[in-house]
């Protein structure tokens, strides 16, 4: 952290952390789907869709606290952007099956 403290990028944008661009990154997760044999193309906008989707709503992470994640300031963005998955909604559909029979 003190590497970072007087690092002139860090201090102008107000990060505690140098953030890489989207250009950076997409080019590390190129990298890593090579390394890993994925074919697909892997981009940061398909990896925060993964992220809003797979790892967080189908484990039951509340809408909301997955809109913080994201850093939406307005829930309505997330709600447009973390597509819902039919496993998901089918899941719901049984835990309200379990509580009303």
């Amino acid at each position: 952290m003190d590497r970072y403290a007087t690092n002139k990028v860090c201090l102008n944008k107000g990060n505690l952390l140098p953030v890489p661009s989207n250009q950076k990154m997409n080019e590390y997760l190129k990298e890593i789907a090579d390394l890993c044999g994925i074919d697909k193309k892997l981009t940061s906008h398909i990896a925060r869709h993964t992220f809003a989707t797979t790892v967080t709503l189908l484990n039951g992470v509340p809408i909301e606290s997955v809109s913080k994640l994201l850093g939406h300031t307005n829930i309505r963005t997330t709600q447009r952007y973390a597509k819902i998955l039919d496993i998901k909604v089918g899941a719901d559909m049984a835990l309200l099956r379990e509580k009303y029979h």
